[in-house]
């Protein structure tokens, strides 16, 4: 299969100043040079969801600038759909969609309605093809009655809902999400993850998805990519990921008063984190039954017993890589 997506030692280096003090930065200002990107490859196939993972400053918004012609490589190959994105070609252009959480795509003097007859202008999409399209997707996002809303008169939520309508009007064939669900609340996060969950099974549009939601990546992509300080650390299936890590339980409880001193005769326990009242414990899964016998004999509220947190893994694949 040919790869939709394809990037090969891919580095963007940017000029820091370097602080020597107020005459000096002056007169003679020193500039680094700071990797923000460092020799990166890799490649997504048609139809694929990619959740493009890493810390603040590893390089993921640098990235997908790339990936969309916004910023230059300093050196290495990117291919997106067969062109070289920063050369900014209009059919290229056509054929992908981008939603940054953090910034805005549509004008917030227009209603919804009118920034969707502007894009359909745009990109040239044939009248009953968008009117069809626009009436299923406002369905699917339950905006139908927003349409005549200016957008800066939308809540953040109801805004994300229309960026992302915006986005995939056209029907492009790569959709990339920085950060889409940045600051929504837990209602308007679920309609977003199922959204795009439905438009690729639907349109099979291929998803390139930032995110620091642990929930986004386990409901919406099947493959993880993890970059850290510029560099990829992992690249693989998302079950691979998340069964190297399925020996292990996490235990909260809940005590109906102060934690007790615990002593953890049973192997394989760690205190992950302790409150006033509650405690959060690392068990091999093998001695979880023990483990609860023991927790039996004090005043307990509730045991909440959860698989390794994705969000747990990845941290331990940043201190793995440091």
């Amino acid at each position: 299969m040919n790869s939709i997506i394809s990037i090969k030692n891919l580095k963007k280096q940017f000029k820091r100043k370097i602080n020597k003090g107020f005459w000096k930065d002056l007169f003679k200002p020193e500039f680094a040079l700071v990797n923000a990107v460092n020799d990166i490859s890799f490649h997504i196939n048609p139809g694929e969801a990619v959740a493009f993972l890493g810390p603040n400053g590893a390089g993921k918004t640098t990235t997908v600038k790339m990936l969309t012609g916004l910023v230059y490589p300093t050196t290495g190959e990117v291919s997106v759909l067969g062109f070289k994105p920063s050369d900014r070609s209009p059919l290229f252009l056509k054929q992908i969609g981008l939603v940054m959480g953090n910034k805005q795509g549509l004008n917030w003097d227009l209603t919804a309605k009118q920034s969707f007859d502007l894009l359909s202008q745009i990109y040239e999409i044939p009248k009953v093809e968008y009117t069809t399209r626009l009436e299923k997707l406002t369905k699917l996002m339950q905006v139908e009655t927003l349409l005549q809303t200016q957008i800066r008169r939308l809540s953040l939520g109801e805004r994300m809902k229309m960026e992302l309508i915006g986005a995939i009007l056209h029907n492009p064939k790569i959709l990339i999400l920085d950060e889409p669900t940045i600051g929504l609340d837990v209602i308007a996060k679920q309609t977003l993850r199922k959204f795009l969950r439905e438009i690729q099974a639907e349109m099979g549009v291929t998803l390139l998805l930032t995110s620091h939601d642990m929930d986004d990546i386990e409901t919406v992509c099947d493959r993880v990519v993890i970059i850290n300080k510029g560099q990829k650390i992992y690249d693989d299936s998302l079950s691979k990921l998340t069964s190297t890590y399925s020996q292990h339980k996490f235990v909260k409880i809940s005590f109906n008063s102060a934690v007790p001193n615990l002593n953890l005769e049973t192997k394989g326990v760690e205190i992950v984190e302790t409150k006033l009242q509650s405690a959060l414990y690392k068990i091999d899964k093998r001695n979880l039954p023990e483990f609860l016998a023991q927790i039996a004999a004090f005043d307990v509220d509730d045991i909440d017993i959860q698989g390794v947190p994705l969000e747990t893994i990845i941290q331990e694949l940043f201190m793995q890589s440091k």
